[in-house]
């Protein structure tokens, strides 16, 4: 919005009469100029003008001197008298502060000088800053009193000349201000997008403290610019016009927060008068007052004087505007009011800081709008956080304290972090104010899902745990400070653990310690601390930690040392920093070398201590794996030798998953070649699986007999254990060089093998195949060597084959996993290799093993809640629910992942496409992203892949109804097929990106229902002709062009067919032809329709040939059968040649004129039969 308003000049008068006023508004208060003999014509082109900004008259005539100074100074040039007359108060916003103390100097002198026309253009800068468009005329008025004037203060509406009119009094004036309807949908400067917005806020908030703090020694207490400026701002504040009542409620709270500054300096002379008037007063007390002290007193009396004034203005302020305001409808409003009402209590606390104004924080903190709730807070933190201001705070806390827990849930994220950092405050400053109870609901909030609000309730915990601390060292005071820390730290923990205990909220203990990172980040990094606490035997100072509080401490420990090797990123944690500035990189390699040079030397004690534990053991493995590789501490040999012991040591004690799995990724981490450690770690690793294979093999002699295996309990659970340490590490290492593809392959074949050996079997050999693959540039160096990979390939598949039909579930998904990720890695293989060099030979997938793969898929995978009794289990609880939905996932991730990669045919996935709608629920987004895949492999393919598997959908519904026996669970019924036929018409957007598609799905479709069809008089219509219904949920994507060639091809095959409309069996075809024509530019879908039949014998009569175009009679028949089409009603009823020759053309032409379906109902038996009569009446 361009402001264009204007002052009223010195032709508004104060002698100016009522008449001369009411011409005036008549006129559309436009003001005239000085030379007011200028013809019509001029006039109008001055209304027409469009201009940024007009000079004012006032300006222009009073203080034409006094502008020439400012602007010289504000611009910075020795511009001409025209363009200093060209300058306004609202351009001032725009030359920066500086300038605006200049130019308000100058408007001072100037208001001084005339009063009334400065006033006037002030007035005008404050529409102008509302965005209005329009002008401003003023009158002088007498008496603010006279009920006649104030029953004029109106604010209406003029359509006929589109104007909107404010009428208002400004004490000594009465304002009209003139505007275009429209103003009020337009923006105005203050809610502007983009940095326009944010930076005339800021500068209009300027002026207006700037005009009072330049105004505060002069002209401020002439009760006359006050006055008529808080009338002006209180009027407008009021009025219906959002831009009018948001900008001059600004002005006003600013306006308010200005004068609490001058009241505030008021407050500080008078306290430094009274300064100096003590110390003459107690040196002369016998004596009479000297002439001093009497100025003195004068000087206090006057500064008195003028803060009663000051804070009458404020409270004349707070009542007209603010109490008015902070309930308004709009939240910007609401939030001003109460963000200045904080800065108002906090720095002018003896007037505004008392229970009556902060009931108006309390109130509003039960608002709507986060952001007005978020401001209550904020204003809220300002006053707890001044140790002065808190014993007038009592009332109100013991009032909303309840309200301010509660805001710590709030549906807002940063009100809910700002509230728990306001309840912060208050718990450091004021002890007795949170309950034991609140105190137990705020410090659940460190296992938030956010962050930051994680971090202020993990502030708040750990000033909990500081004075439990504190307390205990110092009742130490014999001990020195190396123990008295020690104890400090320990009683720390303790308290630490026991919250963690008692809290059941949460098991994740690297949550804990992510929320205290930021507070808590020196008690946590203590890590020789921690150890030392770990290490300690119970009999030195005390019972020491329990065996639970040493495997949360050892928790705490692992979590820490990835926090600080990795950052505060967690899973299911948002809110966090992503990028580390370069101070923050710095402390963090500090911290990891720290850490790297402390735990090297004392995880391997940490291990020897905890062996027996399982759980404590997993934990303690995980360390090693943040330990920075360019350590120095790592080149010692002794300490890395002595960890690799400790290492071997557990793996011999332990072989259950979680610390073998955790013992091979910290081989993996301590292996890589970048490590110092890493020659070490590797002869290390190389010497423990060796020792396993060597094992291995000598429990496969003695159990493996033939090809049966035989072998007690104890021997199957040596070879069980040694297969999950095997599998654990091929995971995370090649051992291709131990051949266990030849050692572990012939117990796929042996009978009588436990389904765990199986197990542990299928998931070695499948690592196997992938290492031999993921490395085969570097080994296939021969032919040779290629054969023997693929045969290798065959025969994993071929016995992985024969393990998809064994009686143990988990056996038979591992085997089709295995199977799957194998054919996927070969299959990426053989894409990416070099050439020039040998790579892996192709292998496609035997035709037995591709069914046995698509009908596991159907028979484990989209089951419904009867069928699956292996998966699913009988408790039916929630949690195992879950977990089988996950391996069902599993598996159909891994066999869409076939199709992707071009392993199977694409024509495959119709077994699954099929499924898409009816498990939508459980699988629709693999589904629907197999589709996008394929779709972008091939187009035309997996279009023919969705034909398909609609077309096999209805065959099955079709054999289903032809035989009548029970519904079998691969079928659906035509519904289900029509809206699967719908879901996958969506999957096409750009009608002119798959356009070639679309019109073969179409024309296959077709084929698929008319082709090697023979009409006999038995068999009269195709038997497939109900599929062209579910056809027609694919006519929406056909251009307009491509609707015709679709038709065209449709009318070739049904050329020779004799088609009856008024047999029920061809409505199929009726409702997909319709759907072609739907849309077609200058054709009518039933008029296709209702020459569908062969053509007419040469005896028949002509006039059954003609078409019904044109005539009322056909537009009406025509609009009644699509009616009668979109309801599926067909039932056709004859009637007599002279009953339809009886409806008069007028009466149809009254059916046009009817909307509702239902009277078209009541209608469809004549109009129809008409219809057909008419074009079938010489046929009989």
């Amino acid at each position: 919005m361009i402001p264009e308003s204007t002052a009223a000049a010195a032709s508004r008068s104060s002698e100016q009469t009522k008449k001369s006023h009411d011409e005036a508004n008549s006129s559309g208060a436009v003001n005239h100029s000085e030379d007011e003999s200028g013809n019509e014509n001029q006039q109008k082109n001055v209304r027409r003008r469009k201009r940024a900004h007009k000079g004012s008259e006032n300006v222009k005539r009073k203080s034409a001197r006094a502008g020439c100074s400012s602007v010289g100074r504000a611009r910075g040039r020795r511009g001409k008298r025209r363009h200093v007359e060209n300058v306004t108060l609202f351009e001032v916003i725009t030359m920066g502060r500086s300038a605006m103390r200049a130019v308000i100097d100058d408007w001072i002198k100037a208001y001084v000088t005339d009063r009334d026309s400065s006033l006037l253009d002030l007035i005008s800068f404050f529409i102008q800053c509302c965005g209005c468009k329009g002008v401003v005329t003023a009158e002088m008025c007498q008496s603010r009193e006279d009920s006649d004037v104030m029953s004029k203060m109106v604010e209406e509406l003029d359509e006929v000349a589109s104007l909107q009119y404010k009428k208002f009094l400004a004490f000594p004036w009465i304002l009209t201000v003139t505007w275009p309807m429209d103003t009020d949908s337009v923006e105005y400067p203050l809610t502007q997008s983009g940095p326009y917005g944010r930076w005339f806020h800021s500068e209009f908030c300027d002026f207006v403290s700037v005009l009072v703090a330049q105004c505060q020694h002069s002209v401020i207490f002439d009760s006359y610019l006050m006055n008529t400026l808080i009338s002006l701002l209180t009027e407008l504040s009021n009025s219906y016009i959002r831009a009018f009542r948001h900008t001059c409620t600004l002005a006003a709270v600013k306006l308010l927060s200005a004068l609490v500054g001058v009241a505030l300096s008021l407050s500080v002379g008078i306290e430094n008068s009274q300064k100096l008037y003590k110390v003459p007063k107690t040196k002369t007390t016998r004596q009479k007052l000297t002439p001093q002290l009497e100025r003195i007193q004068k000087k206090i009396a006057e500064l008195q004087g003028k803060r009663v004034e000051i804070e009458s203005m404020m409270d004349i302020v707070f009542k007209g505007v603010f109490l008015k305001r902070y309930r308004d409808v709009l939240p910007e409003i609401r939030s001003i009011c109460v963000e200045e009402l904080g800065l108002w209590m906090k720095l002018y606390s003896s007037e505004f800081l008392n229970d009556t104004y902060l009931k108006y924080m309390g109130w509003m903190m039960y608002d709507k709008t986060p952001d007005v709730r978020l401001k209550c807070v904020l204003g809220l933190q300002g006053l707890f956080g001044d140790p002065l201001l808190l014993p007038k705070l009592d009332l109100f806390t013991s009032r909303f304290k309840e309200r301010m827990i509660s805001m710590t849930l709030d549906k807002d994220n940063e009100v809910s972090v700002q509230t728990m950092k306001l309840l912060l405050l208050i718990s450091r400053t004021c002890d007795d104010v949170l309950s034991p109870d609140d105190y137990k609901q705020l410090l659940q909030f460190v296992y938030s899902s956010q962050r930051p609000l994680a971090a202020a309730a993990g502030e708040l915990l750990y000033l909990r745990l500081l004075s439990s601390g504190a307390h205990t060292s110092d009742s130490q005071d014999e001990i020195n400070e190396e123990e008295a820390h020690k104890l400090q730290t320990s009683a720390r923990l303790k308290s630490l653990l026991q919250f963690h205990q008692e809290s059941e909220l949460h098991k994740h203990v690297v949550y804990l310690v992510d929320s205290l990172w930021d507070c808590g980040g020196a008690l946590l990094k203590d890590w020789a601390a921690l150890t030392s606490i770990l290490l300690q035997e119970p009999s030195s100072h005390g019972p020491g930690l329990t065996l639970a509080e040493q495997a949360l401490l050892v928790e705490i420990l692992v979590a820490s040392v990835r926090q600080a090797s990795e950052g505060p990123a967690l899973a299911g944690r948002s809110g966090a920093k992503k990028a580390l500035n370069a101070r923050e990189k710095k402390i963090q390699i500090d911290d990891c070398t720290k850490l790297t040079e402390h735990l090297l030397t004392v995880l391997p004690k940490l291990l020897n201590k905890f062996s027996s534990s399982s759980d404590v053991v997993a934990s303690l493995l995980r360390i090693p794996q943040f330990f920075i590789p360019e350590c120095p501490e790592a080149e010692n040999t002794q300490a890395v030798s002595s960890l690799m012991a400790e290492l071997g040591a557990v793996l011999d004690f332990h072989s259950g998953p979680v610390v073998v799995e955790a013992a091979a990724r910290t081989y993996l981490s301590l292996c890589g070649e970048e490590t110092s450690c890493g020659s070490v770690a590797r002869d290390a690793r190389d010497s423990l699986v060796q020792t396993w294979v060597d094992k291995l093999t000598v429990l496969l002699e003695d159990s493996l007999q033939g090809d049966c295996f035989s072998a007690d309990e104890e021997k199957t659970g040596d070879i069980l254990s040694t297969l999950r340490k095997l599998r654990a590490f091929h995971n995370c290492h090649d051992l291709s060089r131990w051949s266990l593809f030849q050692l572990l392959s012939p117990l796929l074949s042996a009978g009588g093998a436990p389904p765990e050996v199986l197990l542990e079997v299928l998931q070695c050999l499948c690592f196997f195949m992938i290492w031999s693959l993921n490395v085969s540039s570097g080994t296939l160096t021969s032919r040779e060597k290629a054969v023997a990979q693929r045969l290798q390939l065959r025969l994993f598949c071929e016995r992985s084959h024969r393990c998809l039909s064994h009686s143990d579930h988990s056996v038979r998904h591992q085997a089709f996993l295995g199977v799957c990720d194998v054919l996927v890695a070969h299959s990426y293989q053989t894409h990416v290799w070099d050439p020039t060099s040998f790579g892996p030979l192709l292998h496609t997938p035997s035709p037995k093993l591709q069914r046995a793969l698509s009908t596991f898929v159907c028979m484990h995978v989209f089951v419904g809640p009867d069928c699956d009794s292996q998966s699913r289990v009988s408790e039916g609880s929630e949690v195992e629910r879950l977990e089988d939905l996950h391996r069902r996932r599993n598996l159909l991730a891994a066999f869409c992942k076939l199709i992707v990669h071009g392993v199977l045919e694409m024509s495959t996935a119709a077994e699954v496409f099929m499924y898409y709608t009816k498990y939508y629920n459980d699988f629709g987004d693999i589904i629907k992203e197999t589709m996008y895949r394929a779709r972008q492999t091939d187009k035309i393919e997996s279009s023919r892949t969705l034909v398909l598997c609609l077309q096999q959908l209805f065959v099955r519904l079709k054999k289903e109804q032809e035989s009548g026996g029970r519904a079998q669970a691969g079928v659906q019924t035509f519904t289900s097929i029509k809206e699967l036929a719908r879901r996958f018409a969506l999957t096409f957007g750009d009608p002119v990106k798959f356009r070639e598609c679309v019109v073969m799905m179409h024309r296959t479709g077709i084929e698929f229902v008319f082709q090697e069809f023979n009409q006999t008089p038995e068999t009269p219509t195709p038997p497939l002709l109900s599929y062209l219904t579910i056809l027609s949920e694919f006519s929406s994507k056909l251009l307009k062009p491509d609707k015709k060639t679709v038709f065209m091809y449709l009318q070739k095959h049904t050329a020779e067919l004799f088609i009856n409309l008024r047999d029920e069996c061809w409505q199929p075809l009726v409702y997909y032809r319709a759907s072609l024509l739907t849309a077609a530019e200058g054709e009518d879908a039933v008029s296709y329709v209702s020459s569908d039949r062969k053509p007419c014998p040469p005896n028949r009569s002509p006039f059954s040939k003609q078409k019904l175009e044109g005539t009322a009679q056909n537009r009406v028949t025509s609009y009644c059968l699509r009616a009668t089409s979109r309801v599926h009603l067909f039932a056709f009823q004859e009637v007599s040649l002279p009953a339809c020759s009886a409806l008069s053309i007028p009466k149809l032409a009254k059916v046009t004129d009817l909307n509702s379906v239902q009277v078209i109902r009541r209608k469809q038996q004549t109009w129809i039969s008409f219809l057909f009569h008419w074009n079938l009446l010489h046929e009989v």
